[in-house]
Order: C-alpha cells, then structure tokens, then sequence
C-alpha cells in the first residue's frame, strides 16, 4: 500500500511538471544578416524561422537557407550556390540550446528580461557551440525573443568567405504564439 501511494505521489509530481511547462512557437521568425565589405554591404532577411522557447530555457530554431532574401537577385544566386553557402546540400541551419539561467525569466509577469543563451550553433554542415545574449519580452501574456550576435564566416567551413567580411551580424527576432 505504502508503495502504491508513493508511486502515485510521484505520477501526480511529474504530471503537474510536465503541465507546468510551457512552449512558446513560431514559424515567422526573422533572421537578419548584415556583412559590410570595401566593395558593398551584404544583406538579407528570413521571415520563415522555426523557433521553439520552452519555459524550461530549452530553445531550438531552424531556417532554410534559401530562404533568406537579398535586394539583389544575383547577390541572392551566389549566396545559395556551390561557391558559398551550397544551400542544396545545406539547406538548413539550426540552433539547439538553453538559457544559461531559465529562472531568470518569468513568464508569467510582463517584463523585458536580459538573457544569456547557449547552445550549437550548425551552419553548412558545421556545428559549433555559442553563447549569445539576448531579451526575452513577455507582454500581455505574449512572448518575443531577440538576439544580436556576430558569426565568423570561416568557422563553419563556407567557401569563398575571403571575399566577405570576416563576420556577419546576426539578428535574430521571433514573436511567439
């Protein structure tokens, strides 16, 4: 009987944990890059980001490559070809990670909260650990995340990087449901 209890005990814990944790999505984020080089300045936007926040600090977000959107199309041609991002045989680059301190966020109080978040970071075919600094907003019961962070372009194995800058800035901005 005793144990029968306790096994209950247990099953209604991890019931009211699993409940209590919460995940926020959306697959509008925005991802922005912005390289500036001697000849001319590189940039492009991704609307279609797939991000998940879990009130947990768990954090995972993918985006297709071709799927950013340059002003210039040739600009936006060479970025997807064989010479740089070969987003054919790349065609993803996704972000799996936690806050460094989940506790430092309420979810449930409207604030604007600064965050530290870490993780591995894989952009053509090269997964590399990063930790960035972000805000987490929590408005109304709604919830936006934002990021502002440099990637080197060398460190993840993209061809004709000698001809960008050496990093680009990335901003990442999602509005969660």
């Amino acid at each position: 009987m005793k144990k029968m209890f306790l096994l209950m005990a247990i099953a209604a814990t991890l019931t009211v944990t699993a409940q209590a944790q919460k995940v926020y999505q959306t697959k509008s984020g925005k991802v922005k890059f912005f390289s500036s080089t001697a000849v001319e300045d590189i940039e492009a936007i991704n609307n279609q980001a797939d991000a998940k926040l879990s009130t947990n600090g768990q954090l995972v977000f993918m985006i297709a490559i071709k799927g950013f959107k340059f002003d210039n199309s040739l600009m936006q041609e060479h970025f997807n070809s064989d010479g740089y991002m070969e987003s054919t045989k790349f065609p993803k680059a996704v972000f799996m990670g936690n806050l460094v301190d989940p506790k430092a966020v309420d979810f449930t109080k409207d604030g604007s909260y600064k965050v530290t978040v870490k993780g591995n970071l894989e952009i053509h075919g090269v997964k590399k650990e990063i930790t960035v600094p972000g805000t987490i907003e929590i408005k109304g019961g709604k919830v936006t995340s934002k990021s502002v962070f440099k990637v080197k372009v060398a460190d993840y194995g993209v061809k004709g990087h000698d001809k960008v800058a050496k990093e680009v800035e990335v901003t990442v901005d999602c509005k969660y449901d």
